[in-house]
């Protein structure tokens, strides 16, 4: 039953967002708040009234050791070098002017908001999609006995969600690179958490991952 919770909601919670920001093409704050209450509440309600529990103990955070997060470090210092190597190999295949476009007719992302925005996506947005696919879905259903599901399940939903994101922003060829990319990604993400048990290792992968496409999108809206 609590498995089956897990998997439902969180696929209702990624359809509700799509809605909201593709449907609606609301702007970024709406996105961001309404993100905000799907992956928080979601797993809130999970934890508190399905397992009787508290966020620190359920997810394993009353008592963090940095000596555990090592890979986290490197795995995440490995991320930023390969999606670098990545814009070099690809980024001529890449429309960079109409993704910016877009962001500001859409999202209303702007060269004047683009650093505080990016700060909350390196480490605000990050942290609630690794605490929503890493600690409420796949550890949950992982330790539950549930092992290939949570990895398939995690990383699947983790790569499908995001690719409203860029659906418009690539060829048929790269969206499904970027699938792929997302999906390794979530296997791996999940993989680290594994070791330490928490979501923390992921999370700063997702940190290094996600400075190094806001220096690529500084390029992008010319403000370096």
């Amino acid at each position: 039953m609590k498995e089956k919770y897990i998997i439902v909601s969180s696929l209702l919670a990624c359809i509700c967002l799509y809605f909201i920001e593709q449907v609606l093409s609301v702007n970024y704050l709406a996105k961001t708040v309404s993100k905000l209450l799907f992956f928080i509440i979601v797993p809130i309600v999970y934890i508190n009234l399905a397992k009787k529990s508290d966020v620190k103990t359920e997810l394993n955070l009353r008592k963090l050791d940095s000596k555990n997060f090592k890979l986290g470090f490197l795995f995440g210092g490995a991320a930023f070098i390969i999606i670098f190597i990545g814009y070099f190999i690809f980024g001529s295949f890449i429309d960079f002017n109409s993704i910016a476009t877009e962001l500001t007719s859409k999202s209303k992302i702007t060269p004047a908001n683009f650093i505080f925005i990016g700060l909350y996506i390196t480490f605000g947005n990050s942290f609630l999609e690794e605490f929503f696919f890493r600690g409420f879905i796949f550890l949950n259903l992982y330790n539950s006995g549930h092992k290939k599901l949570a990895y398939i399940f995690s990383s699947l939903l983790f790569a499908v969600y995001h690719m409203g994101i860029f659906k418009n922003w690539f060829n048929i060829w790269l969206i499904l690179l970027c699938l792929v990319g997302l999906f390794t990604v979530g296997i791996v993400f999940d993989w680290l958490n594994t070791k330490s048990k928490n979501f923390i290792n992921s999370w700063l992968v997702h940190i290094l991952a996600d400075s190094a496409i806001i220096i690529i999108g500084l390029k992008m809206f010319k403000i370096m």
